[in-house]
């Protein structure tokens, strides 16, 4: 099934094929500070993450964004708000035409550059990513807000180099210089966390998310080659070279609902 983030098979439409997307728990959401409850259980139990940066195989262009695809051994994710030990999967990120927008988050109506998403999934509870992704608590994403800047970001950077091999849908190249997750990571680890989904279809509702409230720095050269990726395979010419850019790929927030929005530290 065809979907995307244009006039024709965004986000909007996207319930018509994917019913979930119209449920009570989607994500993204904006964060309004006003409404979020502190909560002390979140501190007894910190958050801990651990990863290989030799097991970030490879990078792919599903036709969205970049991919990047772990293996994920040796990894895990536990503490805050998980009641499980979670592998990373995969991690990727969302950004937009200009540094004004391009996070699918927001913080009291403001967006970032950008969001990167860590998706981990339940491996104490579930036998694979597929499996866990069709539970309420299946997954764990960490997302962080990416703010436009003049400096590179050198963990980035290893990411950027290899974006002109996987410039056109469905191409897919070796990671060879390994890439830490763990540096993607803000040095402040305040969080916000609530109940949502996957931003993109189908739109699961099962994901716990930990937003960090630290952006992390990146360069307007290095978001400008996020947007030189393209939508369309090598195959697919005929199609308007600028039109077949992906500089547009966030899902607007929806309603928090009666859901709780809970942080981990003072903003």
């Amino acid at each position: 099934m065809s979907w995307g983030y244009s006039e024709i098979d965004g986000p909007h439409t996207w319930h018509k094929i994917f019913p979930q997307a119209a449920g009570p728990r989607q994500s993204p959401i904006d964060v309004n500070t006003a409404r979020v409850t502190s909560d002390t259980s979140l501190h007894s139990q910190p958050l801990q993450w651990r990863y290989v940066p030799g097991n970030c195989k490879a990078i792919a262009n599903p036709g969205y964004c970049w991919r990047l695809d772990v293996n994920g051994e040796g990894s895990e994710l536990s503490g805050g708000p998980l009641q499980a030990h979670y592998k990373l999967e995969q991690f990727h990120a969302h950004w937009g035409p200009s540094s004004e927008k391009g996070s699918e988050h927001t913080v009291d109506g403001q967006a970032y550059a950008g969001e990167l998403h860590l998706v981990h999934w339940n491996s104490d509870k579930y036998k694979s990513f597929a499996e866990a992704a069709g539970h309420p608590d299946g997954l764990a994403v960490l997302g962080v807000f990416l703010e436009a800047g003049i400096k590179d970001n050198d963990e980035l950077e290893k990411i950027v180099k290899l974006i002109p091999h996987i410039t056109h849908k469905g191409q897919t190249t070796d990671v060879s210089n390994p890439v830490d997750p763990a540096k993607l990571i803000p040095d402040n680890k305040h969080y916000w966390t609530y109940l949502g989904s996957l931003t993109t279809p189908p739109c699961t509702e099962s994901v716990i998310w930990i937003l960090f409230k630290e952006p992390i720095p990146i360069s307007e050269r290095q978001l400008s080659v996020f947007r030189s990726i393209k939508r369309v395979g090598a195959d697919e010419v005929h199609c308007d070279a600028e039109d077949a850019n992906i500089i547009c790929n966030y899902r607007p927030p929806l309603p928090l609902g009666n859901r709780e929005l809970r942080e981990c530290g003072h903003h």
